[in-house]
């Protein structure tokens, strides 16, 4: 698997990502800048990171979106590319219009920064082909803006053509509030486009990837990719 990850001023996470990826390939991914403005040739997968782009100062994801390497980005989507979005990654996503709805503060209107558990809602897409349908994994949420939002007519659209890739849950699978600790509407933790390749989730699956570190429950993720592009 050929992949590249996108820096911007503010990023913190591509490192992780980077580890992340490698682990499960073997393959060092490409590093990008948001000023670039082409994407190198044969790529697989482009990888928008976490973080803080632009420090957050207008919304989250929204100064990134508009940068010179986002015009790349959605043409190679539009050629069926992958595209995969963690966090500050999911917003830009989501500001960039590759994926609908929004990502407002959480409901507590605090900085959540704590394990939490994901339910696979579908197990036939790219990126999470590596997990059962049903399985719940641990992964670690740290955003103050990961609130999902859309309106009722998204939010219906997206449970009929089977997008809701992923739902806060309890570590028993439970959908329920308690389990929902940003306020994210159905639960929503991660959603993909309506040709599955476009893939946005709040959570860091990138930090279980390691049993030294933080155990490997984020792995599949990435192992299911790399024998999706094998």
């Amino acid at each position: 698997m050929k992949a590249a990850i996108v820096t911007f001023p503010g990023t913190n996470r591509e490192r992780d990502m980077a580890l992340a990826l490698k682990c499960a390939t073997g393959r060092a991914p490409a590093m990008l800048w948001h000023r670039d403005t082409a994407l190198p040739a044969g790529l697989d997968l482009v990888v928008l990171p976490g973080g803080f782009s632009y420090g957050d100062y207008l919304r989250c994801g929204a100064m990134a979106a508009q940068s010179p390497i986002m015009q790349a980005i959605h043409d190679f989507a539009a050629r069926g590319g992958h595209v995969l979005g963690v966090c500050n990654g999911f917003q830009m996503l989501c500001e960039a219009q590759l994926l609908p709805g929004a990502l407002l503060k959480n409901a507590a209107l605090r900085f959540l920064s704590m394990d939490c558990h994901l339910r696979v809602e579908r197990a036939d897409t790219p990126f999470t082909r590596g997990f059962a349908p049903g399985a719940v994994f641990r992964a670690t949420m740290a955003h103050g803006d990961g609130n999902y939002f859309a309106d009722a007519a998204t939010l219906d659209a997206l449970e009929a053509e089977g997008r809701v890739v992923l739902r806060y849950a309890t570590p028993d699978g439970a959908v329920s509030p308690a389990a929902n600790r940003n306020g994210s509407q159905r639960n929503i933790a991660g959603l993909c486009s309506a040709n599955r390749r476009v893939f946005g989730l709040m959570p860091h699956p990138e930090n279980q990837v390691d049993p030294l570190i933080d155990g490997t429950d984020g792995l599949p993720m990435f192992t299911g990719l790399a024998a999706a592009f094998a």
